[in-house]
């Protein structure tokens, strides 16, 4: 791909590196299934555990904790590279990552981070977010 607006050079190596490989596993593991899962209407479930391999669940949260200390930098060329293949595989690592596995980071306890974190990050865990809206039922 052509950087029309030279912004590679503004990227550290490690955020490079996790775009290169996050790209490979869009093109190869999950572009070739896309249309047919869409088509079906399932999620390949079966690719979270390669996810979780390639540390793109938590990847801004200590190794501590299962995840790789990325930058927010990296994590936003991650999510792109997983959007130009589908939003919902964007919207898989966003939840996973952002909207279950910080806010254990954040709230929860060293007990609950070391129960949790890991297994969301290797993808052996699948977490879900609940959400409610005032007067909605």
């Amino acid at each position: 791909m052509e950087d029309l607006f030279q912004l590679d050079d503004w990227l550290s190596e490690d955020a490079k590196m996790m775009r290169e490989t996050t790209r490979t596993f869009v093109d190869k593991e999950f572009k070739p299934l896309v249309t047919e899962a869409y088509e079906a209407g399932y999620f390949p479930v079966n690719l979270i555990p390669e996810i979780g391999k390639l540390g793109l669940l938590g990847m801004t949260l200590p190794e501590k904790y299962g995840g790789s200390g990325s930058s927010y930098v990296s994590y936003g060329i991650v999510n792109q590279e997983l959007e130009r293949g589908d939003s919902g595989l964007r919207s898989f690592v966003s939840v996973q990552s952002s909207l279950c596995m910080f806010p254990i980071f954040t709230y929860g306890s060293e007990e609950q981070k070391l129960k949790y974190l890991p297994k969301l990050a290797s993808g052996e865990w699948v977490a879900c977010m609940g959400l409610t809206e005032p007067d909605s039922g």
